[in-house]
């Protein structure tokens, strides 16, 4: 097993910067950005997630990175992850370092969704949008990282065996696109 425990912000920037990406062309689907927002703090890295209310378009109650659908203003995918994680958390621009993109994860529901890896100022604040996030919250990356958290189950969507990760936090369910991108940050950096 790889040790979690030296998993550190020089780490991700060294990985993912230097990271092949696999890119996917959205054909009908529609393209979106979030931010895989990793906190360094005093207490090690943590990823932050939000959990989406009952009123929102789609993916009701589910739990998420900071996100959403490109927008004809953007002027690029970090625009949108960066505007979006504004609108839902309130996070300023200048508390994030962006470090690059992990590959993008083609969805069941119709995204395309690249991820963007960033660094955020423990001193961030975090103000969730009320109308679109129910909670924010913050889960150790070496949770992750341990084997013995992760659960995998083969789903049958729209003809075709998936692998959908599972990973439960507290009272918090990670799961589908969010654990996928969980683990696709975590094999970039050689930790499964």
């Amino acid at each position: 097993m790889n040790r979690a425990d030296d998993i550190t912000a020089d780490l991700i920037r060294k990985k993912v910067r230097g990271a092949h990406r696999n890119a996917v062309q959205p054909g009908s689907s529609l393209r979106a950005g979030v931010l895989v927002p990793v906190i360094v703090s005093n207490d090690g890295l943590m990823l932050l997630f939000t959990k989406r209310t009952e009123i929102v378009e789609t993916h009701k109650g589910q739990v998420s990175f900071p996100g959403g659908v490109v927008e004809a203003s953007d002027r690029d995918i970090l625009h949108t992850a960066i505007r979006e994680a504004n609108e839902e958390v309130g996070v300023p621009e200048g508390d994030i370092e962006i470090v690059g993109l992990l590959d993008d994860h083609a969805t069941p529901t119709g995204f395309v969704i690249t991820p963007v890896v960033a660094l955020v100022r423990p001193s961030a604040p975090f103000t969730p949008n009320t109308d679109e996030v129910a909670d924010v919250f913050q889960v150790p990356i070496e949770f992750f990282a341990d084997p013995l958290n992760a659960r995998m189950e083969i789903r049958t969507v729209q003809g075709r065996a998936r692998e959908v990760w599972h990973y439960t936090a507290g009272e918090h369910t990670i799961w589908g696109a969010t654990a996928a991108i969980v683990r696709s940050l975590l094999a970039v950096l050689g930790k499964i």
